[in-house]
């Protein structure tokens, strides 16, 4: 992609991405993995920075410019370890972004500098063991006794839950209103009755600590309500442009470092008396997988740049998430065939960048939803 497309800004926000992920953060991936643990200096190294505070305007200790800069500095950072871009993402779009839009000013004085700088990290808890895309199938309850709110269930698949200092949580207020009797919390996770029952291990981004989670008589005042009772699956779906534009991104970070792994292995290594980029087979791979690369960045920025000017982007959010994540894994499925046998060993970072790339097509929406999404937007496309 060529810099003409960007602000000077943009450019400069991404090479700084760029840089951090080359010197800080790809060197140590492997060795997180094996941990399944993000370095906590890192992390507060990214705060440092301003990474983890991307889509919180400066009055409130953040460093927004625009999605733009926003979607590149998360495709450098997941390019140089696909577990630390989930954590940047996750944290942004759904940790900042719902107390940012929905928040109060107390809770925003509370909880937006920290969140912002990174001394406090946010998780989003609405999934639970039966309700995935069926957001409004909740069984968590949340009681209001006394002046507080009493929360009781179950969540999974809870991204940044053992690292988090603050959950979002979505509970039922009101069952007899189905979806409009759900209601979002603020929980600081050190309240009594959190409870971080195991941290899964997954497939890929295995550094990215993944949790399930119990809510036990959890005791939170009724000032932590986030936004209005009953509106919480509005609050849990705001932010699908800009949490699908993240994970777009990352995808695309992780595609484009298989590729130029492959692409550096492929001019290193000899068959037939020659490099096997210069074989034609090769060099085919090569060109689609850069192709769709390119094609991928195209749809995220298309997308950012909506979402930066306020305009209505879900289709077009949809389209960059389901095409990214999709792509990643046929470009990473290329990178690990040209490697050949060494692809498949641990030595290689292919094997980790093909393992990786395969839960964008699940998280913020399953490639099934994004086309669901998609389809129903042709409903008022003009011809």
């Amino acid at each position: 992609m060529h810099d003409i497309e960007l602000s000077e800004e943009q450019v400069m926000i991404r090479d700084m991405a760029r840089d951090f992920a080359r010197g800080e953060i790809a060197p140590h991936a492997q060795s997180w993995e094996k941990a399944g643990w993000i370095d906590d200096a890192l992390v507060a190294k990214m705060g440092e920075l301003g990474l983890l505070g991307m889509v919180v305007p400066e009055e409130w200790g953040g460093t927004y410019v625009d999605y733009v800069a926003y979607a590149l500095a998360v495709e450098e950072i997941s390019a140089g370890d696909g577990a630390t871009g989930a954590l940047m993402s996750i944290h942004n779009s759904v940790g900042c972004g719902p107390v940012l839009n929905y928040g109060t000013e107390e809770q925003k004085k509370t909880w937006l500098a920290d969140l912002a700088s990174g001394q406090a990290i946010g998780c989003f808890c609405l999934t639970e063991p039966q309700a995935g895309s069926e957001a409004h199938n909740l069984r968590t309850r949340a009681e209001l006794r006394d002046g507080q709110w009493v929360i009781n269930g179950a969540k999974q698949f809870v991204s940044n839950g053992k690292r988090a200092r603050l959950a979002i949580v979505f509970a039922v207020t009101d069952p007899d209103l189905g979806k409009r009797g759900i209601s979002a919390f603020l929980v600081p996770t050190d309240t009594a009755g959190f409870i971080v029952d195991r941290t899964e291990h997954k497939m890929g981004i295995r550094a990215s600590d993944t949790c399930a989670v119990t809510l036990s008589n959890c005791t939170i005042p009724e000032a932590n309500l986030l936004g209005e009772r009953g509106k919480g699956l509005a609050i849990a779906l705001s932010n699908l442009e800009g949490g699908r534009i993240g994970i777009a991104a990352q995808a695309l970070g992780i595609a484009r470092a298989a590729f130029e792994a492959a692409l550096a292995y492929s001019r290193d290594r000899v068959q037939f008396d020659k490099p096997i980029i210069e074989h034609q087979s090769i060099a085919n791979m090569l060109a689609d997988m850069h192709t769709r690369l390119n094609a991928a960045r195209l749809l995220i920025l298309h997308a950012a740049r909506l979402r930066s000017a306020g305009k209505p982007c879900l289709s077009e959010a949809s389209q960059a998430k389901l095409f990214a994540s999709e792509m990643a894994e046929k470009v990473c499925s290329s990178a690990l065939q040209i490697h050949g046998g060494y692809g498949y060993l641990e030595d290689y970072p292919v094997e980790r960048y093909y393992r990786d790339a395969r839960i964008t097509q699940i998280y913020e929406g399953s490639s099934e939803i994004q086309r669901m999404v998609i389809a129903r937007e042709l409903k008022h496309y003009l011809v």
